[in-house]
């Protein structure tokens, strides 16, 4: 009997801790142009940590969710950057840029 009761207890204890995530929002411009772009930009934000990412087309604006325990912004920025993509941290490589599909070729800041 106390062994079951111990473990409900730590499972009650253990769910409750996971519930304590606190998630950190942010937003941030991420240079694209298509859908094909927002695919990728996604994507490459959707790295261990993160619960939401979601670039607007129009705006060029990443929205995220993440938790600031497993992972960071520069992380993610690199990321973005690893897939082709301009964010105000890190510019994407050029050779990895120029791989993108031409419709995903966007205006560069020097």
């Amino acid at each position: 009997m106390k062994i079951s009761t111990t473990l409900v207890l730590l499972s009650f204890l253990s769910f409750s801790l996971k519930a304590q995530t606190i998630w950190e929002t942010t937003q941030f411009e991420v240079m694209g142009n298509c859908n094909m772009c927002k695919k990728t930009i996604e994507k490459a934000a959707s790295i261990n940590g993160v619960k939401k990412a979601k670039w607007d087309k129009k705006t060029k604006v990443l929205s995220l969710s993440f938790d600031p325990k497993k992972t960071n912004l520069d992380k993610i920025h690199l990321h973005i950057a690893a897939a082709g993509y301009d964010t105000p941290k890190y510019r994407a490589n050029d050779e990895t840029y120029e791989s993108l599909h031409t419709c995903c070729h966007y205006d560069r800041k020097k």
